[in-house]
Formats: structure tokens, sequence, C-alpha cells
């Protein structure tokens, strides 16, 4: 009798889950993306096709107090990109993702988040619990935005410019106003952040200087810059109130670029960011020096993939959003076991 497909993925699915057991669990990061990796209908295919990550969704949602997990499926898209609703949802789609990939057997030695997908990295870590996450994270949003007036800030990439360089023009742009680097992504491409008529002057001079390009970002308020400075002793005390544990994985913080491995650390790291820069580039310098092979985004989109290809292409990174893409990175892990 012919099998099914059904069957034959089963058997397959096993020879998989054995030869991950016998792989160096060393060589492999997850890595969970950050605010601008939301579309709508992100999430929808792992909802339908894995109780896990239904059960997630529903977690949000109850959470919440509202359907994040409609808002996800179904737009629409301008409520999305509200900062307070796409950060919540966001995680929440990582965190679906990431208890998918748990049900295969696949587990990491480090994790490490993008910005806000630090939260995801410390809810696989067990720092925190997903719905401590997912609400704190809504409120992270809200006095992020609320932080500075609209209008009032501005961030913009600059490409193809050194760290110093950048650092130097930032300086020479502020005149007395907030111009600072904010996500230091790749060794060719840094965000800066600030008041808008400083991160203006910015681009100006980065266009003057060499710079490969430099464009302003269609973003809501200036993140990761000290203006957030209320939304950061806002949001202290919330992270405060919540019950943190030691990371069961190490998570390697966005703010210090090194593992965190106790519960104070990790709180003081979450609220350091929001004025911190995002220096993403050197988080994935340490993992590639402790040996990292594969790095596993989890979550919405492949932004943080294309950043491993600026930052060494030699490092095999791979994505997981759907059942297509998981069933590509278990094929991939298997063809590396064997």
């Amino acid at each position: 009798m012919k099998k099914s497909k059904w069957t034959i993925d089963a058997a397959v699915l096993f020879q998989i889950q054995s030869e991950l057991r016998m792989t160096n669990t060393a060589s492999i990061a997850f890595l969970f993306p950050g605010q601008g990796s939301q579309a709508v209908g992100m999430g929808k295919n792992l909802f339908e096709r894995f109780p896990v990550a239904r059960q997630t969704f529903e977690e949000a949602d109850e959470a919440l107090g509202k359907k994040l997990s409609q808002l996800c499926f179904e737009g629409p898209e301008d409520q999305l990109r509200l900062t307070e609703n796409t950060q919540p949802a966001i995680l929440t789609v990582s965190v679906a993702a990431w208890r998918v990939i748990g049900e295969k057997e696949v587990k990491p030695a480090f994790v490490a988040g993008h910005s806000l997908g630090e939260y995801s990295a410390h809810v696989a870590a067990e720092t925190i619990s997903f719905a401590d996450a997912v609400r704190t994270v809504r409120n992270r949003g809200k006095y992020m935005q609320e932080a500075v007036p609209v209008g009032t800030g501005a961030m913009a990439a600059i490409l193809g410019m050194n760290l110093d360089a950048v650092g130097a023009i930032c300086g020479d742009a502020a005149q007395g106003q907030v111009c600072e680097p904010a996500n230091i992504n790749s060794p060719d491409q840094i965000v800066i952040s600030g008041h808008a008529a400083a991160v203006e002057r910015a681009v100006k001079l980065a266009q003057e200087r060499g710079a490969k390009r430099a464009i302003l970002l269609p973003v809501s308020a200036p993140f990761h810059c000290s203006l957030m400075k209320p939304a950061q002793e806002r949001l202290a005390v919330d992270l405060q109130k919540l019950t943190f544990a030691a990371p069961k994985v190490p998570v390697v913080c966005n703010v210090y670029a090194k593992p965190v491995e106790d519960a104070e650390s990790s709180r003081e790291a979450l609220v350091r960011q929001v004025t911190g820069s995002v220096n993403w580039s050197d988080s994935m310098q340490l993992l590639i020096a402790r040996g990292v092979q594969t790095y596993l985004e989890v979550g919405p989109g492949k932004v943080l993939c294309g950043l491993m290809r600026q930052i060494d292409r030699s490092r095999k990174c791979l994505n997981l959003e759907d059942e297509t893409s998981l069933q590509k990175t278990l094929s991939a892990a298997l063809s590396d076991a064997i």
C-alpha cells in the first residue's frame, strides 16, 4: 500500500528529531525579531496548523483582554502598526513559533532578541512568563509612543559608514539637541535617533561625508535614545513588579552585548535598553566567538537573517514563521547533522 504524504512526513520528522538529539546544540542560537517585522497575516498559518501556537494566541488574547490574534491575522494594517499593538503582536507570533520548534526538540545554546525581541528571548529562557511579557510590551509600546510628541523626534539609517564616523556626525549635528546612534545593526548599517532637526542635519552630513545612503525612516517615535527617558522610568516601575527568574538559557542582551544569566541583571538590561543603543552587531560577534554556527530567526520576517549576511556570510541563518519555513529549517538541520 502506498504511504500517505503525512505518513512519510512523520517518518522523516522522526529521523530529523533523532539526528537533532545527537547534534551539538552549542552551535545553535535563536534570534527574535523586533518592531518593523510585522505584517498582516503573520502567525495565522502557525495558529491553524499547530495546537501549541493556537494556545499561545489564546493566552495573549486573554492576557490583553482583546483579540490580538484577529489583529495579527486580519489587520487592519494601520492598527497593527500602532506601537502598543505591534509590540505584543510580534512577541506573540515569536513565542508561538518558539513553542512549535520546541516541540521538535530543537534547543538553543543562546538566545537573543532585537530590541522588543529581547522580551521574546526572555520568555524562551523562562526568565519571565509569557502573560507578563505580552502585557509589559503593550505598555512599553504605549510609553514609548507617549514619551515624545509626534513630529518632535526622528530616526534615520546610515549605510556604509562605521560607528566612529557616525558618532562624530551625531555629535556635530546635535547642536544642543539629541542625536545618538540607536541601532548598531551591522558594520554597514547604523540607525540614529533624536530630535527631528538634529537627525535631519545628521543625514545631510552623512551624505556629504561619504555614506552609501542616509535616509530618514518612517517611524512614529525616536526609539533608543535619551528622549525615551520618560518611557524608561515608567517601564522600570512595571518591570519591578514582575517576577524574574534566572534565565535557563543565556540571553545576550542588547545594551551590553553579553549574556545575562541572573534575574536582576535581566530586569536591569530590559530597563536600560529603552534609552540605550541596540548593540546587535556586537551581540552577533559575541555568539560567533562562542562558536555558534547556525542562527534561527524565530518569528515574523527575515530581518535578522539579512543582518547576519552583513555581519558574517559564512554563518547559516534560517527563519521560522510558518509551516513551510519550519520544514525547511528542520531539513537544513538534518543535512547538517548527517
